[in-house]
C-alpha cells in the first residue's frame, strides 16, 4: 500500500542525529584511487547495505532501472552527477545519477546504465571501465534501481541532453565518501515517518542538493568502500 506524499521542500525537513556519528569514519583518499577501486570490486568484502527500499509513495507499477556512478579519474577522483530538468515526470529538478529504465533489448543493468548515460550526458560507453554493481535500491516511486560503478577518463567530452539534463557537474568522491557530510532527515505524514539522507555540496556556482535515492545509493557505496 502506498502513501501519496504532498509536495515539500526537502531542504526544510529537519535533520536528525544518527545514533552514533563517531562510529563511521571517512573512506581514505588512497582507497578512492582507481587502482584501489578496481581491487575492491574484484574482491568485494562482506558488507550489508544500509538502505534497500524506500517507503512507497506512488501507485506506479514497479519498473527495473539502472544508474551509472561515473568516477572521473582525476588526481582527486570525482563523481559525475546531473541536475534533472524541471518538466520531467519523476524526480524533476533533482540531482541524479545518469540512468533510467532497463529496456528489454538492453539485456541487463550494465548495458542500460551505459546507454542511459550516453543518451543523457553524451558519455560514450567505450570510455567507461565498468567495475561492478551495487545491490538493488528500490525507490519510493517504484523503480528497482541497480547502480553500476565505472571509471571515466578526465578528458572525456560530455554533451548533455537539454530535454532531460539542466546541468552536469562533478563532486569530489572524498566529499561524498565522508559520513560527516551525510545528513539524516525525517518527515512525518499521516502517522508514518519517512527517512532519507542528504549531502548538500557547494560547487562554487550553487548548492547542489543531493538527497533521496541518489544520496541513499551513495550512502551504500560508502559502506561498500569502508567495509
Amino acid at each position: 500500500m502506498s502513501t501519496i506524499l504532498p509536495r515539500f521542500d526537502p531542504r526544510e525537513v529537519p535533520v536528525i542525529e544518527p545514533q552514533d556519528p563517531r562510529a563511521l569514519i571517512p573512506v581514505g583518499r588512497e582507497q578512492l584511487k582507481p587502482a584501489a577501486l578496481r581491487r575492491r570490486f574484484a574482491r568485494p568484502p562482506e558488507w550489508v547495505p544500509e538502505l534497500r527500499r524506500e517507503q512507497r509513495f506512488t501507485d506506479r507499477q514497479p519498473a527495473a532501472a539502472a544508474v551509472l556512478m561515473p568516477v572521473v579519474m582525476r588526481e582527486e577522483p570525482t563523481l559525475i552527477l546531473t541536475q534533472r530538468t524541471d518538466h520531467l515526470s519523476t524526480h524533476s529538478g533533482q540531482v541524479a545519477l545518469p540512468g533510467g529504465r532497463v529496456d528489454p533489448e538492453d539485456g541487463g543493468a550494465v548495458v542500460a546504465a551505459l546507454r542511459e548515460a550516453e543518451e543523457e550526458i553524451g558519455l560514450d560507453r567505450s570510455h567507461v571501465e565498468v567495475l561492478g554493481m551495487l545491490p538493488e535500491y528500490i525507490t519510493g516511486t517504484a523503480f528497482h534501481v541497480t547502480p553500476v560503478v565505472g571509471l571515466v577518463q578526465p578528458d572525456v567530452h560530455l554533451v548533455p541532453n537539454p530535454h532531460e539534463v539542466a546541468a552536469v557537474f562533478e563532486v569530489p568522491l572524498s566529499f561524498l565518501m565522508n559520513p560527516a557530510h551525510h545528513r539524516l532527515h525525517a518527515l512525518s505524514f499521516e502517522g508514518q515517518v519517512r527517512h532519507w539522507y542528504s549531502m548538500p555540496y557547494d560547487d562554487g556556482i550553487e548548492e547542489r542538493y543531493i538527497w533521496g535515492a541518489t544520496a541513499g545509493m551513495l550512502r551504500n557505496l560508502y559502506h561498500f568502500l569502508s567495509a
